[in-house]
């Protein structure tokens, strides 16, 4: 549920450029009350410096920002009443955890008596309340980031700004923070804004995502939507995993299309394309289904190969089988009921149905 206390946040055509260099181009994107956005992209995309911008530390080159409605975009730091997390957290090492917490409120001239009870709600928020009297060299990176968190929500800001906060934390204890992050964010309601470069840590946490290329929002929209149906060669391959597909289109059928490699027909369903177009499949691994040989009604899509290569992955096998009719393709299946068992050399049919694939406009 919304908090009454979340805010909205506009961006309109914001650019920031470094002489000729565009960092951010033109960007522009409606954040409403409550929402967990977070913007991915490899590094150097520029979304760390739209990050800055939205946080006052970056003066945008053109462009605005707004907060629920008010235009912000000259305002300083400090007076956007926004909180925010960096990924070396940026804790005072000679302040308690307790006096860590308390500094934003001590700041704002709060009495330490008065603020006590907000001080004490964010370090349990953060389930750290036994800890309050450690030093930060006494807390792990995990514990250290919580303070940093409980810091910046302890005077409940208009805004939660975070710069990647946890990607110094190992895989498991990342993975663990991911939970929690987005449980704080549900109980909170504050409006998040998220930047990372990790995939997973997006789909996993965020209501919606903004993809960011060389300056450039090129897709936006919730996690599963952007990964079903990824708009652009780029998306689908940062996004997780593909298999591309290139081949011509020879007939319509119904609201899709039937498209030809080497002389072999394959059918994608919602495609607008026109016969004689080339078009550009994104075929996720796992929509893939791999067996030890060819059935009757096998599907609409099927096509003959040999195992190059396998991994185990634990819950999955990822195959890599070598076809000739569309060279490639990676296959992701359940380890624990596989019909296939992974051999080098072993000949084995891929099917998938006709929904299963995308069209995507190529990079």
């Amino acid at each position: 549920m919304t908090h009454p206390a979340a805010h909205n946040l506009a961006l309109r055509l914001v650019s920031k450029h470094y002489g000729t260099v565009a960092a951010v181009d033109r960007v522009s994107l409606d954040v409403p009350r409550g929402q967990f956005l977070t913007l991915l992209g490899p590094s150097g995309s520029g979304k760390t410096t739209l990050l800055m911008i939205i946080a006052g530390f970056v003066e945008p080159t053109a462009g605005d920002v707004f907060v629920d409605g008010a235009r912000i975009t000259p305002l300083p730091p400090e007076k956007r009443n926004f909180g925010m997390v960096f990924q070396g957290y940026a804790l005072f090492p000679h302040l308690t955890v307790y006096d860590n917490v308390a500094f934003p409120l001590k700041v704002r001239g709060a009495s330490r008596a008065a603020s006590a009870d907000r001080i004490r709600g964010a370090l349990d928020l953060v389930k750290l309340g036994p800890l309050a009297d450690r030093y930060p060299r006494q807390l792990s990176g995990g514990q250290q980031q919580r303070v940093a968190l409980a810091r910046a929500l302890v005077f409940t800001p208009d805004i939660l700004l975070l710069d990647e906060p946890l990607s110094a934390l190992d895989k498991k204890l990342r993975a663990e923070l991911q939970w929690e992050l987005k449980q704080i964010h549900q109980r909170v309601g504050t409006t998040f804004i998220y930047v990372t470069h990790d995939q997973e840590e997006a789909l996993s946490m965020s209501d919606e995502i903004a993809i960011i290329r060389d300056g450039h929002v090129v897709q936006s929209g919730p996690p599963r939507h952007l990964y079903e149906r990824p708009a652009t060669r780029f998306v689908a391959d940062f996004l997780g995993k593909s298999n591309f597909i290139t081949g011509r289109v020879v007939a319509r059928d119904g609201d899709g299309i039937v498209y030809e490699v080497k002389g072999g027909r394959y059918v994608q369903a919602g495609a607008a394309a026109s016969v004689g177009d080339e078009i550009v499949v994104a075929l996720r691994p796992e929509k893939v289904e791999i067996r030890n040989a060819a059935r009757s009604g096998d599907g609409t899509n099927a096509v003959a190969g040999t195992i190059a290569a396998w991994n185990y992955h634990g819950t999955n096998f990822h195959v890599l089988v070598a076809t000739d009719a569309l060279g490639e393709l990676i296959v992701t299946t359940p380890a624990w009921r596989a019909e296939v068992e992974p051999e080098v050399g072993r000949r084995v049919h891929l099917i998938w149905s006709a929904d299963a694939a995308g069209a995507v406009v190529p990079d």
